[in-house]
Parts: structure tokens; sequence; C-alpha cells
């Protein structure tokens, strides 16, 4: 990856964040330069600036990976920047590499030397080629950071950018270069910048600046004020009782402060990252007044990723909660899907993106955002005996998990993303390189987990996540759920059995074939010996999650299927059309109601709007996805469970049938080479479309009630065969804008 660069860090420690100083002279005689290529990286987080003038637009370079064994590097276009004398700058943040990590309070998780290391290949006109990078010549100095950390925010002296600091030397470091390669995803880069849409005074006196909606990123400060006067930022989610509410931060401090140097500063720190929608305002001067007039601005941030589908309909909630989905998106995948953004965690928990996968794949195009995060679990897994972690970088391994979430092993749901997440890339992007890179680790974790079955059949021994968040569960003990949790970790086994069969056939592995069929097929047997009472016609756990899964996963023959339906409705009737499932059974529920002949009651459960439901958070405000179904109790105060987020994606995985049943675009082919047109109307809903951006083009679905009747448009890009369901029309078209209506009840089921 570096031909002649060499890992560098400061001779000695500095105060604050620390910028690596190299000059270049051209080589002379050979022209003018025609191309310039910058590759760079770091132990830590790297803003590289060339001549004054940031290198690209990347934020947080390299990002997060398993720094054990993968550090990405980063690689720009510097052309327009290379001079005869050039000057780089390597300004270097502790991010997540030797920053803060955990609820646990841990530091330098990975190591205690920040680092970097670059080289710039230029080719002249006559072909000759020079290279130029980190060595033994380089300096070091102090920057304008004072202090940065991921979790407790960064601190910025403008004073310092007028001084001329001393250089010192930098030492080099014994680095195998093999550690470093390529991005394979996305680089995370600012997506747009929001204007402040409200300012005031709080009980308290304090000034609080409201955004408009929960994003990630930072503040961008322009603003004067005497030398030494000192602006801080102090950033939340939510408001409660008039104050913003820090409590579910936990020990995550989330507050940058500038210093001023007494003239124009303009302040931007980027190597923090807050989740918030408000900041207490303090120090600014001018006060209120000043704040209102201008001057600050929000920046939101995220990997750069494709906007591929789309969904809205004629219910305003409705449309709110797929926006909130699409903005609990943007703000968890920030170099790697995490579970949320602003406390004191942020990790790659792999539970959470086994259920929203699907749901994510249809948003954006994240094939290769997942392939690199694909990557550290399986080098993850590699290196721990077939275990896929809880969180993938897996820094738990270092500083200890939780009695409560203890021993720690492969897990359902949680370790099972290493079969859901890949299949769910694939079917979306029809692309099987996703599946050929991750087929030996899935094999690993299937086997592995072969070992912790009991001699039933059943996964029934070791610690289980089960049905996290299910909302019945005491706010202080999310794992205590109504399913059983032996009964979720089974069916997980036998779906991801019965995913990795399929895979095995579409990369014609013959010859692991047998062994996953014989593992679903003993799965299966086992679940229906242990949970299924045919004779009582239930199911022997009889609640929400356990009924969503048996079906949905198709554990179920056809004639359970049907009492299995009627009991999960009678269930979700009797609660009131209120969810009652976490973090296993939510994304499942609605499918297994209207795949089973209860549309209506899928319906009205996602209308719902009393708490507990998917569109209760709408209506208190919420712009992203909440972590509990009461994060804010209706009375306006928080959650008092001590993990309590106001930004979480998996719930928001109901955007999945939204887009497939509510919509009615669903895909029967990886790619979406074939599709199946087949909106399911709802009592409350009188039109809806969705579309998606496949390989092939833009395929669009649009519906709207006229009486009794819905009238449909589907447009089908070349390359794509649709199935067109609907009422009592079964037809097969190809490509072009297609028209066609039926008489169709609410409740009918395919």
């Amino acid at each position: 990856m570096f031909t002649i660069s060499h890992l560098i860090a400061p001779r000695t420690p500095f105060d604050g964040a620390p910028t690596l100083t190299g000059r270049l002279t051209l080589d002379g005689g050979h022209g003018e330069p025609v191309r310039a290529t910058l590759r760079y990286s770091a132990l830590g987080i790297v803003d590289a600036v060339m001549n004054g003038s940031r290198v690209s637009e990347d934020l947080l370079t390299p990002g997060w990976s398993s720094y054990e064994w993968r550090v990405r590097v980063a690689e720009s276009d510097v052309t327009s920047l290379v001079e005869q004398e050039s000057t780089l700058e390597l300004t270097l943040g502790n991010g997540w590499y030797r920053g803060n990590l955990t609820w646990m309070g841990a530091t330098a998780v990975y190591g205690d030397a920040l680092a970097a290391i670059a080289e710039v290949r230029i080719e002249f006109e006559d072909g000759h080629v020079q290279l130029w990078g980190t060595d033994e010549t380089w300096l070091a100095r102090v920057s304008d950071t004072v202090h940065d950390d991921i979790y407790h925010g960064q601190t910025i002296d403008a004073r310092r950018r007028g001084q001329t600091p001393s250089e010192s030397a930098v030492r080099v470091l014994k680095e195998p270069n093999e550690r470093f390669e390529a991005y394979v995803g996305p680089p995370v880069v600012p997506l747009e910048t929001l204007p402040v849409r409200d300012a005031w005074a709080s009980p308290s006196g304090t000034v609080i600046v409201d955004f408009g909606e929960n994003i990630v990123g930072w503040a961008r400060a322009k603003v004067s004020g005497g030398s030494g006067a000192v602006v801080t930022l102090r950033h939340a989610e939510v408001l409660e009782n008039g104050e913003i509410g820090v409590r579910p931060l936990r020990s995550a401090r989330a507050t940058d402060r500038f210093i001023l140097s007494g003239d124009d500063d303009v302040f931007e720190p980027r190597f923090t990252f807050h989740g918030f929608r408000y900041i207490e305002v303090d120090g600014w001067p001018g006060g209120l007044e000043a704040v209102r007039r201008g001057g600050l601005e929000a920046v939101r941030i995220g990997s750069r990723l494709r906007r591929t589908g789309t969904f809205s309909s004629s219910e305003p909630l409705l449309d709110r909660l797929h926006q909130n989905v699409v903005n609990s998106t943007l703000g968890n995948f920030v170099d790697l899907p995490t579970d949320c953004p602003q406390r004191d965690e942020r990790l790659g928990w792999t539970g959470d993106i086994a259920v929203f996968a699907a749901t994510s794949a249809y948003l954006f195009d994240v094939e290769d955002f997942l392939r690199d995060w694909l990557r550290d679990v399986v080098v993850e897994q590699e290196h721990q005996g077939g275990v896929v972690p809880y969180v993938v970088p897996d820094v738990l391994k270092y500083v200890g998990v939780p009695e409560d979430i203890t021993p720690v092993d492969s897990t359902a749901v949680w370790s099972d993303a290493l079969v859901w997440v890949p299949w769910a890339v694939w079917m979306a992007s029809g692309n099987d390189r996703v599946l050929a890179e991750n087929f030996g680790a899935m094999l690993s974790h299937l086997r592995h987990v072969e070992s912790l079955v009991s001699p039933s059949g059943l996964w029934d021994q070791g610690f289980q996540f089960g049905d996290w968040l299910d909302p019945d569960a005491p706010p202080h003990d999310p794992a205590d759920a109504k399913a059983d949790r032996s009964l979720v970790a089974t069916a997980c086994l036998y779906r991801s059995a019965d995913l990795t069969a399929r895979i095995a056939r579409v990369l014609g592995r013959d010859d692991v074939l047998d062994e996953l069929e014989q593992l679903r097929s003993r799965t299966r047997e086992a679940f229906r010996g242990a949970y299924v009472d045919a004779g009582a016609r239930r199911l022997r756990n009889h609640c929400e999650t356990s009924y969503a899964l048996a079906i949905a996963f198709g554990l179920l023959d056809d004639d359970d299927r049907v009492w299995a339906g009627a009991n999960l409705a009678e269930l979700v009737v009797a609660s009131g059309y209120r969810i009652s499932t976490g973090f296993a059974g939510t994304p499942y529920i609605l499918d297994a109601l209207s795949g089973t002949g209860h549309l209506d009651v899928a319906g009205r459960l996602l209308l719902q709007r009393e708490c507990p439901s998917w569109l209760y958070p709408v209506t208190m405000g919420a712009t992203t996805i909440w972590e509990r179904w009461d994060s804010m109790l209706p009375d306006g105060t928080i959650n008092p469970g001590e993990m309590t987020s106001f930004n979480h994606y998996a719930l928001g995985a109901v955007a999945d049938w939204m887009h497939r049943e509510l919509g009615g675009l669903t895909p029967l082919e990886p790619g979406y080479s074939r599709v199946r047109i087949a909106p399911r109307p709802i009592d409350g809903v009188d039109h809806a479309q969705t579309s998606f951006d496949s390989r092939h083009g833009a395929i669009a679905v649009s519906w709207r009630r006229d009486g009794s009747r819905v009238q449909v448009e589907a447009t089908i890009p070349e390359g794509v065969v649709a199935e067109i369901r609907l009422g009592d029309v079964d037809e097969e078209v190809g490509p072009g804008v297609h028209q066609f209506s039926a008489e169709v009840a609410t409740a009918v089921s395919v």
C-alpha cells in the first residue's frame, strides 16, 4: 500500500492535537506534474492539508475498523494543490484509536501513540514518477486543538493560529505495511448544513438553540469577541423541563469549547461528532440576540451514500415516520453501522444492523458500506474461535462487558448478522460478491452455534439478548421479555441455516449443502417439538414475538400458519393494537399478520398513535427513531432507564414492510431483476408511492383509492420483469409504464 513512507509520530507529547509537517520539492527537468495522488492514513483520525487547502472533504479519516488487523487508507487527487515547493500538514485527533470508548470509560484501547502515514505519487509530463512521503525528516508542532474526544467534544484555541509554534522531531514507528488497506466503503463527508430554526432563553437563563431536526455532526461557529473569551456549546437530542436533556448521554460530555482570538474566528470541530437537535450556548458575545442574528449553523455528517429508495403516502404521520427512519440511518451510518450516535457507546452492535439491513439496503446503496464493515466482522470472528461478537469492531474484548450480558459467546440475532446482512445486500444489489466474501465465515458461525445447541436440538444454552427491549420489560432490565429466549434463538438458528443453504446453492457449494440442509431440518424439527402445540392450536410460548418469528421464518406448516396467524391477530387486538414486541419480533410482526390474512390488524398496528407504537414518537415531535418505544414519556419527561437513546434505527425496520407491502414493491430475484407489484392498501391510507433505483434503473409503484377500486401505476425499466398481483389482476409485464385497477378489500391476503 505504501512504497517508501513510514508511520511517524511526535517524538514528545503535545498539549492537544499534534500537526505533522513535511515539505516537498518537485523533481526538476521533467516538465509539469500531470497527476498527483495522495494516500494517507493514521492511528487516530487525520485531517490533511496541502499548501493551506484541505485535500478532500473526507472526515474522520481513516474511520474505525478492527485496527489490530485493518487500518484503511484514504486516497485523494491533489494535482491542483501541488506546487514546486509544497507543504503537507497532517493533524491528528484521538478518534476511536486513543479516545474514550464505551460506557466503561476506557481510553487508549488500541494504543497510546497517535501516528500518521502519507505518500504522494507525482507523475510528470515525460513519464517520470516521484514518490515522497512521511519519514524522519518531518517535524511536529502543536495545532489549535487543545483537546478532542469523540464522546466529550473538542476545544479549539484560535489564539494558537496566529502563533509560530516551535517544531520538534518525529519518530518512525515500526509498523507492518500489510495492516494498511484501501477503503472498501465510502468516506464520511458533510451531508448538509442546517440553519438555526429558533433560539431562546431557558428557565435557568441559558441560551438554547434548536436546529429543527435530530442530526449527527457538529456546529460551525463564526464569532468575534475578546481574546481569550470562551464560547461553550453543549449538545443534546431533547429538552426536559425547558432545559437540554443530557442524562441519556451518560458520561459523554458532548461539549465543544471555542477560545476566541480577538479577531473574526471560524470554528469547526472535526475531531468529534454529536447526536443533537439542541445546543446550550454559553459565552457567546452579545448573548441571545447575537445568536439569533447568525453565526451558528449545524453540519450534518455521514457516510457518502447514494439514496435509492423513497416512500410517501396520504398519511402525514406515516411519512414523518419514514423520514425518521431515513434520518436515523444517516445518523448511525457514520463510517460503520452503530446503535446510536450520541452517548458513551456508538458501537457497531451486530443485532441492530441484523434486523435493519434490508431496510437500509432499500433506502440507500449500502453495498460497499456494509461490505467494508463485514470485513471487520469476519476478522474479529477469525480471532475469536468462530464467535461473532456483540459489537464490531469488538472493543468489548478489551474493556469487558457487564455481568448481565455474560458469558460472551455467539448470540441469536446479533451473531446472525453475519448471515442476514449479506443476504439483504445481495437481494438489493444482485451482486453475489458479498455472499462469496462471507460464506466461509457463515459456515464458521453455524458450526460454532451447533456446539452450543443442546442434545434436544434447541439453542437453549448460554446468554441470549432475546426479544431485547420488549415494551413490557422493566426499564432497567431490557432483556426481560415475554418471548422465550431459547425459542427466539432456535428460530434464528433455523433462519440462518436456511439462508446459508440457499447461499450455498447460489455459489455452487454442493460440498456443504447436505450439512446445511440437515442442520436446517434438525432445527425445524426441534423447534416444532418444543414450541408447537398443534393439538391445542397454539405455541407453548404464547406471545406476539414467538408467533411473528415462527410465521415469518417458515417454521410452521401451512395448516399451523392459519391458527398461528389468528392467535397473533388476537394478541394484537387484545393489546389495543399497541406494540408488544422488541428487537427480535418487531421487524417481522407486520409480515406475519399480513401474510396470514390479517392485513387489517397489521394496518391498525402500524397506524396506532398511542404508546407503545411506531407513530407515538412522531406525535411527540420525534425526527429520528427512538431506542425505546417510550424513550420520552407522554408527560414530556425522559424514560427513567439508564439506556435511552433518541436515535436508534432498529425499530425503524418497519419501513421494509412499508416498501414491500403497503407500497407494493417486492424483489423476487436478487437485484430486482424480477419484482412483484402488489400494493396492500390499509384503512387510513388513501394513496401511497414507493420507488427503488435498482441496478437496472428506477422501479416505481404508486396507487390511489378510487371509490371501491385501487388505481395503480408501475414504472418498470429494461431488464426487469414484474408480476402484477392486485385483486383479480394477475399479469406479467416488462419494461414501460403500466396502469391497472382492481377491486381490493382492505384485508385481502396474498
